[in-house]
Order: structure tokens, then C-alpha cells, then sequence
């Protein structure tokens, strides 16, 4: 059979197989390492995973359009970057360095005033010139591997500019090699000249009924925390969402726990992200529905805050994501492979486990585990070839752009020069 692509020789190849399902407890010390592996793409789809050896029996290379040899390399699936806040005008360097001098009296004023500072710069802003702004992030995290993004709105705070903020979002589908699923968060703070019950009914009565009509956004999601929306105000707006057809994610108990894990399990979100002060109760009622949660170290790490309870959560079976939560705030870094090393490192999960959230079970939590997040036969090929031997020198090897090759939808979209 004639073939698109073949890569050969892969010291280490993780497929992550996940039988349909995101992987978690024991099964991620499981997933399968193929030494010497290879796999061999069509149309975008892959055909074959095994050894090298077992692939030259099949498929002929002088057959293929593109062989690459990536003896000595570790070869994964695309990154999945699962919580972003991607589309935005107005970076606070300033407040990193508030932060650095202790400058700021609660955590709630200081991500309340810095998301403030962000929505005036963005109400401002033309749609080209965030289109623009994003494009170079977009480029950044291609680089950095990620293949498949979520990216949320929530720096409009009102219906024009959300809508603005979902419409780039739908114009940059076509401008570049990245996959975006969108999110309305119209409900991420509350903006000036409003309390917290006024926006709440804005968001319900007038937001997502015409976020829904307009189809710009599959989920929505909201910050649910002490200061911004309450739970029984969270829970509103999400019943709205979903009887308007859209999914569910959740900000849940980052600050603070204000039950956001057990309201993602009773509204049926796909993910609730943070997780950092979560109660067992709640985590363990989002393992029996199935919702993913979602983690995001580095923020953690930048705020010098809790950091989540990974391994109890993994052993309980909840299926767990990590992600940049790229945003201008404390999550201003497009690199996975820092995320990675920080799960490794504050979360104590070990580099496949870690790799594995940062694949097919992030994959899981944007809904699209179906086609992406693996390396399985019939699924979408975005694969990475990591300039590692294997699997634990990516953590391991920390600081630093490992990714050789990228390949989106069976084509070679970029290449670092290592």
C-alpha cells in the first residue's frame, strides 16, 4: 500500500492507547512502550503502529511520499494544550512583579483587578489586531508541540466583546495548522458597574442564549471561587448552558473549595479544571460521572500556592489533564514540556503518567479523545518526534524545547532546529 508518511526506528513510541476511554489509576503505569517502533500514515489517518520491523513487512518505503528515520528519538502523540485563555490584548508584567514584592492584599483583588486590566485592553482592541496576537502565540505552542487547543473567551465581559473573542477564535481555524475548540466564559469575573447577581442574569438571559444561537462556542464554562461566581450562581448559568446545547467545563476550587468539584459531577461538566483545594467527596463524584479533571501546575507554581493532590486523585480513578492554562496572567508560557516537568515534579507523576494527561486524557477533556490524543489506527496523525531517548528524559530534560518534528493531520507542519 502506498503511504503519506512513515516513521521509522523510534527508540520509544508511545501509542497511548486508551480503549476508547481516558486512562486513569493503574492503567497509566500500563500503557504500552513500543521499542524500535514505527508508524505509517494516509490522508492525514494512521494505518499502522508497531515495531520498525513489523512495518517493513507491511509497507514498502520507497511507497511512501516522506520517511523519517527517528533513530535515537521518542515519538508521542500531538499535545493537547486542554485550558487556555488564548485570545487577549493587555499582558501584566507588572503584576509578576507585584507579585514578586508582595504587593497585593488578597489572591481574589489580585486576579479580580488583573482580569479588569486585561477586558479594558481587549474591549479596545480591533478583531485584527487579536487575531494577530494570537497567531503568534499559535505559533509558539506549535513549536512547543501542542496540536489541539481549547481556547476559552472571558476577557469581553459583555456580549459584543465575547463575541469578538469567539469570532477570532472561529477566524484563526483557517489561518493556521493548530485545531481550536472554543469556550464561552462570559462568566469569568464580574466587570465594573455590576455585582455578581446583576452579570450572572446577563450571562443567563442575554449571553448564552445568542453564544448558543450563533454556534461560535461548544462549551461553556465558568470561575466559580469565593469573590466571583458563587456555586448556586455557577450552577445556574451552566443548566442554561446546557439546555441550550452546549457542554459543560467548570473553573472549580482554586482559592478556595466552594464545591465546584461536586457541582461539576451534578451538572455533568466534561472537566473541571483547578482542582486545588477539592474535597475527596467532590473528586470522587466527579470519578463516578467521569468528569476529567484538569491541572494546571504551573500556575500553581507561579503563585506559589496548593498544589492539587494528584496521586490520591489518580488512585480514586479520576481520569486527570494537565494544561498550560495559557492566559496573561500567572499562566503567560505556551510550553507543555514545562507543564510536563512541573506535574513530574510538584505533582509527583511520573513522566508516562504526565505524558498521558498531556495526551489522550487532555484529548478526553476537550471531547475529542475520539480522534485525537493517541496513537491508534484510524485516528487523526499528530505526532511529535522528541529529541529524547525516551519517554522519562522529556521531564527529565527540563527547560529546554525538545521537539524535533511536527507533524498535524499526516504532514510535517514544523521543525526546530536542535
Amino acid at each position: 500500500m502506498k503511504t503519506d508518511l512513515i516513521i521509522i526506528n523510534a527508540n520509544e513510541l508511545l501509542p497511548m492507547n486508551s480503549n476508547g476511554k481516558p486512562v486513569s489509576g493503574r492503567s497509566l503505569n500500563e500503557l504500552k512502550i513500543i521499542e524500535n517502533g514505527a508508524i505509517a500514515v494516509k490522508d492525514g489517518k494512521i494505518i499502522a503502529v508497531d515495531t520498525t520491523d513489523n512495518i517493513l513487512k507491511d509497507f514498502e518505503l520507497n511507497d511512501s511520499e516522506q520517511v523519517i528515520d527517528a533513530k535515537g528519538k521518542t515519538v508521542i502523540p500531538g499535545f493537547v494544550d486542554c485550558h487556555t485563555h488564548l485570545v487577549f490584548a493587555g499582558t501584566r508584567e507588572n503584576e509578576f512583579v507585584q507579585r514578586i514584592e508582595k504587593q497585593r492584599n488578597t489572591k481574589n483583588v489580585m486576579m479580580g483587578s488583573g482580569i479588569q486590566y486585561t477586558v479594558s485592553h481587549t474591549r479596545k482592541a480591533e478583531k485584527e489586531q487579536l487575531i494577530q496576537l494570537a497567531k503568534k502565540r499559535l505559533k509558539r505552542m506549535l513549536s512547543q508541540g501542542i496540536t489541539y487547543i481549547e481556547a476559552k473567551s472571558g476577557y469581553g465581559l459583555d456580549l459584543e466583546n465575547e463575541l469578538k473573542i469567539l469570532e477570532v477564535h472561529h477566524a484563526l481555524k483557517s489561518l493556521q495548522d493548530i485545531e481550536i475548540e472554543s469556550t464561552f466564559l462570559g462568566a469569568h469575573s464580574i466587570p465594573q458597574g455590576y455585582n455578581s447577581k446583576e452579570y450572572t442574569e446577563i450571562v443567563i438571559n442575554e449571553m448564552i442564549p445568542y453564544v448558543a444561537k450563533t454556534g461560535l462556542a461548544r462549551f461553556c464554562d465558568v470561575f466559580c471561587e469565593e469573590g466571583f461566581f458563587s456555586k448556586e450562581q455557577s450552577e445556574k448559568i451552566l443548566n442554561k448552558a446546557k439546555e441550550s446545547g452546549m457542554l459543560l467545563k467548570l473553573h472549580a476550587d482554586q482559592l478556595t473549595n466552594t464545591y465546584g468539584a461536586e457541582l461539576a459531577a451534578k451538572v455533568g461538566a466534561v472537566s473541571a479544571d483547578h482542582l486545588d483545594y477539592a474535597y475527596e467527596d467532590g473528586l470522587r463524584a466527579m470519578a463516578q460521572k467521569g468528569v476529567v479533571g484538569v491541572l494546571l501546575p504551573t500556575i500553581s507554581f507561579v503563585l506559589d500556592l496548593n498544589y492539587p493532590d494528584a496521586r490520591n486523585m489518580m488512585e480514586m480513578g479520576l481520569p486527570i489533564a494537565i494544561s498550560t492554562d495559557f492566559n496573561p496572567g500567572a499562566g503567560h508560557s505556551e510550553s507543555m514540556s514545562f507543564v510536563i516537568t512541573t506535574a513530574c515534579l510538584k505533582l509527583k507523576m511520573l513522566p508516562i503518567e504526565a505524558i498521558a494527561s498531556a495526551t489522550i486524557n487532555a484529548a478526553y477533556a476537550c471531547g475529542i479523545g475520539h480522534k485525537v490524543g493517541s496513537l491508534e489506527v484510524g485516528k487523526q496523525a499528530d505526532i511529535l518526534i522528541m529529541d529524547a531517548p525516551n519517554h522519562k528524559y522529556i521531564p527529565y530534560h527540563y527547560g529546554i524545547n525538545l521537539v524535533e518534528s511536527v507533524v498535524k493531520k499526516g504532514k510535517v507542519v514544523h521543525q526546530n532546529h536542535l
